[in-house]
């Protein structure tokens, strides 16, 4: 999006308002598309803090276009993929360093960060159903037939979705009804590796890393299943992104108790040039902070 684009879409909306209906929408739907294709604005920025602080008045303004435009499917996935990341990387995160000194702060921001995770899930789940008549009401009901409609175009809202929900669940464990939905995240992200196993340069695979090799196999995990989803995710990647590293490490690693690995895949991780692709900087530096917090913990989560 050039530099004007949204200034003169903004200005343009302002005279919509007073002239009809049908431009008014006209306005809206543009400005919604400028703004659902803004991403890499924010994914290739190196300071952190500014888009923890520039994030939350965008986000509010694809919510109050979507008042407007409410099944715009760009906009919808602006929210769905914005709340999620702006969650993980500036509230559950924070949560995570808060805990060893100030439980109850930690507990508040992990509240907030579940809030926003549900947050971030209802808006995917509407862009399933813009797309798909009662897809909500369907994956409840039939799961199979629900799921059966979702194409290829629909992988990036079967994707968000899924990470919402599992991340609400990840800070829930107390909620059994959340934990009840485990098998509707596993089977929409099925869906999404099925529909497009490559998607986002292995994206569904980094998510499986995660849901695999934090489960007890008694429960369904696989640790062996995770070691194939990180090496299929360092090969879509080129082994630029750090979030793979970053999750077999705190997954994989630590339930195997392999401290040495567990160091070598942190360090790998923080040795990444987060600008060797520009537009997953922003993603690196978020994962290189959490392999840092990981290290400072390792005595916790190793046992001699």
């Amino acid at each position: 999006m050039t530099r004007s684009a949204l200034p003169a879409m903004v200005v343009a909306l302002a005279l919509a308002s007073g002239v009809g209906c049908s431009i008014k929408r006209f306005a809206i739907n543009r400005l919604g598309d400028a703004l659902a294709e803004s991403g890499t604005t924010y994914a290739s920025d190196d300071d952190p803090e500014l888009i923890r602080s520039a994030v939350p008045f965008g986000l509010k303004l694809v919510e109050s276009l979507l008042e407007q435009s409410p099944r715009h499917r760009g906009l919808l996935l602006a929210a769905a993929s914005g709340f999620t990341q702006y969650a993980y990387a500036f509230v559950q995160q924070d949560a995570n360093a808060a805990e060893d000194e100030d439980l109850e702060t930690a507990a508040a921001l992990r509240a907030r960060s579940r809030r926003l995770y549900l947050r971030a899930r209802s808006y995917g789940l509407r862009g399933l159903e813009a797309a798909h008549p009662e897809f909500d009401r369907m994956l409840r009901l039939d799961r199979a037939a629900a799921l059966g409609q979702a194409t290829k175009e629909d992988v990036p809202f079967l994707y968000w979705t899924a990470v919402s929900w599992g991340a609400a669940i990840s800070v829930s464990k107390d909620d059994p009804e959340l934990l009840a939905d485990l098998p509707v995240i596993e089977a929409l992200i099925r869906r999404a590796l099925d529909r497009d196993a490559d998607y986002d340069h292995g994206a569904i695979h980094e998510f499986l890393i995660t849901y695999e090799g934090s489960r007890a196999e008694a429960m369904g995990g696989s640790i062996e299943r995770a070691r194939r989803h990180f090496d299929r995710a360092m090969i879509l990647s080129g082994g630029l992104r750090a979030a793979p590293l970053v999750a077999l490490a705190e997954t994989a690693s630590v339930r195997s108790q392999d401290r040495a690995e567990f160091v070598s895949l942190l360090e790998r991780a923080l040795r990444l040039d987060p600008g060797a692709r520009p537009e997953w900087r922003l993603a690196n530096l978020v994962m290189q902070r959490r392999a840092r917090w990981l290290l400072s913990r390792i005595d916790l989560l190793f046992v001699e």
